[in-house]
């Protein structure tokens, strides 16, 4: 149970609770414990009665309606009793479950984009949602049933040695018999429940994949091959289940015949003794009752060891990423005013899940409030200046500096505070479209929202749909068209208002008479931001007060719009080929 020890520090943050809880448990049982002790008196009264011990039957009455009575009202407290011991420790269980929640999705968010690239989607929202369930039947039920139990074993064990040494020796012989039960197949469940946790991830990224990329299947009439697919995977997943199924089947058997084994006990040893004069026919009763009441609390050893078992594997599974640190640090602890000034020197950057290196020796200089255009081929390493930017990976080798000091050593929250990023491919949630755009400013007026779609160029598509700006989208945006997407994540990023605005072709899936009225508004609301405009296209970077062209990850050619269009390269010749195909067109 080692990797629960991590909720140790939930269960001491609500210990009085569980202290409350552990308390009710303890009185409740001595409450139920009562009626084993008042059905032995009544037995033997009515035995003294028969013997001729007691002559007035009167007396007898009296004395069993009494005991009723007191059955009755013990009943009635245990009921009460262990209302509020469920209301006290499986609340607990749900607070622990909440804090557990918010933890893993905080450490999530602190979780750099390096280790997204690394882990399915499926595989991360089973660990939030699947096993931390499994943690919390362990911090609830388990906890509960287990302190049922022992409260209930001692104050048996205690009421019933007091009472017949022997016979309660003999009866609990069957329980070493137990433990090495439990023992021997808690270490099976815990292997194979790891297993099944890690099929249900399995299946959570399949089937998360498949629906998401839902349109690409049946575009290629895929869909009868994704469904064996899935069933192959559902087979095993049921397989591994069953697995785990087959070794829980055998607790509850052999605690009823471990316990069926304790009453045959009793019944042969202790009618030896009632022969003999040693005991009464009331402690006989009392102890059979005793055993019965056990019945339940042991047949729930064996759940509650595989909950236990289940809880430490998907523990485990929580720990694994709640230990990894994230690979970009906050290093600075006091504020940082960016200005928008950046300097990259000698940048170089390789991606380690593919070893590509993005960038060679980049340099140049942009002061606050200038525009550059970054110009390349496909995996030019256009994008990852903008990730470089915007701090989600941490250079190899040479200074990337904001305002003139390390990027690592500026505030990283102030950092990504100041930035307005539009991605190549622009993600939207699902919400409504006001709600997309407020993302960039939460405290929105209505009225600024409906400028920056303007701005945008899509605020005539927006009032065209049927609920406007209170349009739902679908997942990801999919209500929307590619161009009516890039324009709403335009607007998000300019309702910000921040210092430094990062463009990532943005304006790939919008034509030609629209992306030239979205540059003219960007060229006035960009007035004294510092600007980076990633794009195929010469008309979006001719207005940049400077220019790069990318290959292979090094700057090729740089200077203005009218320098390059002079110099033999890669951007005169794009320019000559995109300007006669406007002529064409």
């Amino acid at each position: 149970m080692k990797e629960l020890k991590h909720l140790n520090k939930y269960f001491l943050k609500y210990k009085w609770k569980v202290i409350i809880g552990i308390i009710i448990t303890i009185v409740s049982k001595i409450f139920l414990l009562f009626t084993p002790e008042l059905i032995g008196s009544s037995i033997d009264v009515v035995d003294d009665f028969r013997k001729g011990i007691i002559t007035d039957v009167s007396v007898v009455k009296t004395e069993l309606l009494i005991n009723i009575l007191y059955i009755i009202g013990a009943a009635i407290i245990t009921g009460i009793l262990t209302f509020f011991m469920r209301q006290t420790i499986i609340n607990v269980s749900r607070y622990i479950e909440y804090d557990l929640k918010n933890e893993i999705y905080q450490q999530y968010q602190r979780l750099s984009l390096n280790f997204y690239k690394k882990n399915r989607t499926g595989d991360l929202m089973n660990r939030i949602s699947e096993d931390v369930n499994s943690v919390r039947m362990y911090a609830g039920p388990a906890i509960m049933y287990s302190i049922n139990t022992i409260t209930l074993f001692v104050i048996a064990i205690f009421f019933m040695y007091r009472q017949a040494p022997t016979l309660t020796l003999y009866t609990i012989i069957p329980l070493p018999i137990l433990s090495v039960i439990i023992y021997k197949l808690s270490k099976t469940i815990h292997k194979r429940s790891t297993i099944v946790q890690q099929y249900l991830s399995k299946l959570s990224s399949f089937t998360q994949e498949t629906f998401s990329g839902i349109a690409i299947i049946k575009s290629y009439g895929m869909e009868q091959q994704s469904a064996l697919n899935f069933d192959e995977l559902a087979t095993e997943s049921r397989e591994k289940q069953l697995d785990l199924v087959r070794i829980n089947a055998f607790f509850f058997p052999m605690m009823i015949l471990l316990i069926g084994l304790s009453n045959l006990i009793v019944i042969y040893v202790g009618g030896l003794q009632y022969i003999s004069g040693e005991i009464s026919l009331g402690v006989i009763t009392k102890f059979i009752i005793y055993v019965n009441m056990l019945t339940w609390p042991v047949a729930t050893v064996g759940w509650v060891t595989s909950i236990v078992q289940t809880a430490e594997a998907s523990q485990n599974r929580i720990n694994e990423f709640l230990k990894i640190s994230p690979e970009i640090q906050n290093k600075a602890t006091l504020p940082s005013d960016i200005k928008g000034a950046i300097t990259f020197k000698n940048v170089s950057f390789t991606y380690d899940d593919t070893n590509i290196q993005a960038l060679k020796d980049v340099s140049f200089t942009l002061k606050g409030g200038e525009t550059l255009a970054v110009i390349g081929k496909t995996g030019s390493g256009k994008s990852t200046i903008l990730d470089l930017i915007g701090r989600l990976y941490d250079i190899d080798s040479g200074e990337l500096l904001i305002d003139g000091q390390p990027i690592d050593q500026v505030n990283l929250d102030d950092l990504r505070d100041a930035i307005g990023y539009v991605p190549q491919d622009a993600f939207l949630f699902s919400d409504t479209i006001n709600n997309n755009i407020k993302f960039g400013k939460e405290d929105a007026t209505h009225q600024q929202v409906i400028q920056a779609a303007k701005h945008a160029q899509v605020h005539k598509n927006i009032i065209g749909f049927s609920k406007g700006y209170e349009t739902v989208l679908g997942e990801r945006g999919i209500t929307l068209s590619g161009g009516q997407k890039q324009r709403v994540s335009i607007a998000r990023a300019i309702i910000k208002d921040p210092q430094i605005l990062l463009f990532d072709d943005c304006l790939s899936a919008v034509d030609t008479e629209t992306e030239e009225k979205i540059l003219n508004n960007l060229k006035k609301l960009t007035a004294g931001k510092t600007t980076i405009i990633v794009s195929h296209r010469i008309s979006a970077a001719k207005n940049a007060d400077k220019i790069i062209i990318l290959d292979a990850g090094k700057i090729v050619q740089a200077g203005t719009h009218e320098t390059l269009i002079e110099t033999d390269g890669y951007y005169k010749n794009l320019y000559e080929k995109q300007l006669s195909e406007s002529s064409n067109a």
